[in-house]
This record gives structure tokens, C-alpha cells and sequence, in this order.
């Protein structure tokens, strides 16, 4: 097998986005592909028209806090005062509930990020003569609420071109829509930093649409007027951003917010007008994050203990484990353990769980076979979110378990790598044309590649808790370091076959190619 060479590197890469049609931001799709878009706007210019009140109802997660953003500061550029309500994980649930409709007197109600599956609280609004228009992009389920319009890409009669954006894109495209039917001066390119924040963090394939998107984004973030992002600037002080700088380092302290306290916090931080308020609520977040971590490191230790081998997929849970942290503790039990995790906590008889995977299988419509037994489900391929009496626990073990006994595909996606790589042809030249080609994620994945029989010379622990793994190894005569992050396992053979990625080591103004080990074969 050839080596991969930059040359040959380039090609692979560059081939990736030979077709996209939405290469560049003027060849986006138009707002008006989307299903019930015209009745929404005119709605909208009605409640503006008569004063009624408007709330905007977001989400916890950081897709639904930006959509939140966005919107609130879309009305506040055209000088409309709109209420929000971003439902409390452990007060309220999840999205457009019965216990938030409780909440609204009066007006119209516009949902972002969710509110597809919120069916009992579209009556109970209905009931109150109040109407109700949903902007989503979760999966459309069997009981579509009764709304005046539902502006969701996976609706099977919408012709919007790009199915898999997230809930901020479509908040993004509606507010688009508003702009142009009210005639105002809004520049809505203004918002792809927020979008990027949004689209990396709730996994969207990083292909065609959303590539795009992104890619222009990052750039945008670097430039942002916004103090929040003028802030993490300071703290990421890189030339150039990436997706993996959104991913784990911005996102995770958004996220937490919604995880372990109120998303409000991530949302004023967002918000923030000054410094000293975007400092304030960044403190915050960064108090929360590292708190969350704490606690997922626990629950992680617990559930491992209950996982069974012999099953198909990780299904697991406890009696109070902190519900904000289970979909990352699936997550990562997913990928440790190559197949479906499923993670409940359990409140007072009821089990709340997140699903993961990262497979061919689709969780929905995995999750759906149990459907009799649940209380709620809701969610996309790859993850998921459900409850059930905590009596009915095994019973779903069991029905999850048969039904990925006819799975014929793998339970999980092995890496896939480029090929064999010419390690001596690793310098920053290389480097360059990995970073030529950022944007990556879902459906784009960053390159990976294999290094065989690569020998051993030394094998050290570092970092402050001695838990990463440091090796030098001699790959035809050639030198190099390799990282393999949270694995202190140094009892290892003399010659390796690897998996890794490359990344870039700024430090001290010396740039140097970083080899990070994905797995050791």
C-alpha cells in the first residue's frame, strides 16, 4: 500500500468537497423551501401589528440556547420586546412542556429547538386560545402537536434541500424569513458565529451546507463584536480556530450550564454587553464545567461496573445519578465499549435516561420498539433522551437487547483511516493542509491514519495525575512522539501498529507537529 504523502494527502482531502452546491454563503437555500414558513412570518407580523406578546421557549443544550440567542437578539435589532423561557432540566423537563405552558397567559408562542414532540402542551396552549409555532429539527414523531405552523426540515412534505441542520439554523432561517417580510436592515451573516457554536456542538454532519457554514463561522468568531467570544478569544489565543476548539473547550462550558444549573447562565454569557458581565458569567460557567467533570468521572466509575460483556449494547443506571451528565457518560461509554450505551438515572420510581451511539443504527427508531413501555422519548440517530418507570428497566434491556441481536450491521464505527502514513513527511507544511480543509466532524472525519510496526525506544506517564500516555517511537528510522490521552497502561509490546491523528503544538511561539494516539492495535 502506497503511504499517504502531502501530495496524496491533498487529493484525498480536496475530494471531499468537490460537490457541494452550497460552496459559498450566497449559494444557500432559501428560507422559503421550508413547510408553513409563509403562515409563521405573517403570524408573526400580526402579533408585532396588535402588540401581543410574544415568548420564545428554547432548550437547555447549547443548540438550544444559541437558537435562543439568535432570536432574542433578531427581535431586539427590530426593536420588538419578546419574552423567553428556557426550561430548568429539573424543574420543567425538556422543551415546550405542560409545566411551561402553565407559565404563558396570553399571546403567541414561537419554540426553538424543540417542541415537535411537545404534543400534550400544544392542547393544553390550544385550550388557552393561545397559538403556537414550532421551530425544530428533531426527528417528527407519530403525534404531531397541533400548531399553526411547524417549521422542521424532517417533516416528510417540507422542500427544504439540507435535512440535517441543527435547531439554531433553523431559528437563523426563520428569523431570515421575518426580515424579509417586515423589510428590515438586519445583517443575518452577523450570526454565524453563534451558528458555528451551534452546529459543531450538536454534531452536525460537518458536510455540504453546514461546512460551509462553519468554515466561514470560525473566522467570523476571531472577528466577533460579541464580548462573549471577545472574551474566549483572549483565553484561546490561536490564530486560527477549529472545530475541535469548539467542541472541547467552548461548548462544554456552555453546556454545563444546562447541566448541572440553569442555561440561563450560557445564555447571559452569550447575551453579555459588557466585559465585566461576559467575565462574571464565564467564571460561572467555568465553576459549573469543572464541577460536571467531577461528577462524570463518578458516574462513569459506577456504570462501568455494571456492564455486562455479553450484551449488545451498554445499558445501565442508579438511583440519583445527576441527570445533566448521563448523555456524556453514555457517550463516552459508547466509544470505550464499541456499541450503544444507554444511561438512566433513576428519581422517585422513574428512570430518565440519554442515549448514544455512534453506528448505522438509528437510536430513534431503536428506541421506538420500546415505545409501549415508555413515558416519553425524542431525539435524532445519534442520540437520544427517554423515561420510564423504573419497574420496566429490564424489560427494556431485553427488547433493546433482541432487537440489535437482528442488527447485521457493526454496533459501532471503527476509526477509518486514510491509509498508511509516511511519518517522516509529517512537518507543518502537512499540518497546513489538514487545517485547509477544517471544518471537521460528522460525515467529514479529521484524518486519521495508521502507522505500522513502529518500535518502541521509551514509555513515560505525564501530566499531573500521571494518567496520559507518552511514547517515543522509531518508524523507519524516523523519530517521533505520541500522545495517548487518559491511558496509563505502559505495559506494552515493542513494536506497535497505530491509529492517529495529527495536531498542531504551539508553544512558546514554537509551532511542532503533535502525533495523538486514537488506539493502539
Amino acid at each position: 500500500m502506497p503511504k499517504i504523502t502531502k501530495q496524496k494527502l491533498f487529493e484525498i482531502l480536496s475530494a471531499r468537497h468537490l460537490n457541494n452546491p452550497y460552496s459559498k454563503l450566497a449559494n444557500l437555500p432559501s428560507p422559503s423551501n421550508f413547510k408553513d414558513i409563509d403562515i409563521a412570518i405573517k403570524r408573526v407580523k400580526l402579533a408585532i401589528q396588535n402588540n401581543e406578546k410574544i415568548t420564545i421557549v428554547g432548550d437547555y443544550d447549547v443548540d438550544g440556547v444559541v437558537s435562543t440567542t439568535i432570536t432574542l437578539d433578531f427581535f431586539n435589532k427590530i426593536g420588538i420586546k419578546v419574552d423567553y423561557i428556557i426550561p430548568n432540566r429539573f424543574e420543567h423537563g425538556y422543551g415546550l412542556s405542560p409545566k411551561i405552558v402553565d407559565l404563558i397567559d396570553s399571546g403567541l408562542v414561537i419554540t426553538v429547538d424543540n417542541g415537535i414532540s411537545a404534543y400534550e402542551a400544544s392542547l393544553k396552549l390550544k385550550e388557552k386560545n393561545i397559538d403556537l409555532i414550532i421551530t425544530d429539527h428533531h426527528t417528527v414523531g407519530d403525534k404531531i402537536p397541533q400548531a399553526l405552523a411547524i417549521i422542521n426540515p424532517k417533516q416528510q412534505d417540507c422542500n427544504f434541500e439540507f435535512k440535517d441542520i441543527c435547531g439554531a439554523q433553523v431559528a437563523w432561517y426563520f428569523c431570515a424569513a421575518i426580515k424579509k417580510e417586515l423589510n428590515v436592515n438586519v445583517d443575518m451573516s452577523s450570526y454565524l458565529d453563534l451558528l458555528t457554536l451551534a452546529i459543531i456542538a450538536d454534531i452536525m454532519p460537518m458536510r455540504s451546507l453546514n461546512y460551509t457554514m462553519v468554515k466561514q463561522g470560525l473566522k467570523r468568531i476571531k472577528t466577533s463584536s460579541r464580548e462573549a467570544f471577545k472574551l474566549l478569544n483572549q483565553i484561546i489565543s490561536k490564530d486560527n480556530l477549529v472545530s475541535d476548539d469548539i467542541g472541547f473547550t467552548i461548548a462544554p462550558k456552555l453546556n454545563s450550564a444546562g447541566r448541572i444549573d440553569d442555561a440561563s447562565i450560557a445564555l447571559e454569557f452569550l447575551l453579555a454587553k459588557n466585559q465585566s458581565n461576559a467575565y462574571e458569567t464565564l467564571a460561572i460557567l467555568d465553576e459549573l464545567n469543572n464541577y460536571r467533570k467531577t461528577l462524570q468521572e463518578d458516574i462513569t466509575k459506577q456504570a462501568q461496573n455494571q456492564i455486562s460483556q455479553e450484551e449488545k449494547a451498554v445499558i445501565v443506571w442508579g438511583e440519583s445519578w445527576h441527570e445533566g451528565v448521563i448523555g456524556i457518560v453514555a457517550s463516552k461509554l459508547s466509544n470505550s465499549q464499541k456499541k450503544p450505551a444507554f444511561i438512566f438515572s433513576i428519581q422517585n420510581g422513574i428512570a430518565k435516561g440519554s442515549a448514544r451511539a455512534n453506528s448505522n443504527i438509528n437510536l430513534y427508531e431503536l428506541i421506538e420498539k420500546a415505545s409501549p413501555i415508555l413515558i416519553g422519548f425524542g431525539g435524532h440517530k445519534n442520540a437520544a433522551g427517554l423515561s420510564l418507570e423504573a419497574s420496566k428497566l429490564e424489560e427494556f434491556k431485553n427488547i433493546i437487547n433482541n432487537e440489535l441481536e437482528t442488527f447485521e450491521d457493526s454496533l459501532h464505527n471503527d476509526f477509518i483511516t486514510l491509509g498508511e502514513l509516511d511519518v517522516s513527511s509529517v512537518d507543518l507544511d502537512f499540518i497546513s493542509i489538514i487545517e485547509e480543509f477544517e471544518p471537521y466532524g460528522l460525515e467529514n472525519d479529521r484524518p486519521i491514519f495508521k502507522i505500522s510496526n513502529a518500535m518502541i525506544i521509551k514509555s513515560e506517564l505525564i501530566g499531573r495525575d500521571k494518567n496520559h500516555l507518552k511514547l517515543t517511537l522509531n518508524s523507519d528510522g524516523f523519530i517521533f512522539e505520541a500522545l495517548k490521552f487518559y491511558d496509563s497502561n505502559t505495559n506494552l509490546s515493542k513494536n506497535l501498529d497505530l491509529i492517529v491523528s495529527i495536531s498542531k503544538n504551539e508553544f512558546r511561539g514554537v509551532v511542532t507537529p503533535t502525533f495523538l494516539i486514537q488506539e493502539i492495535l
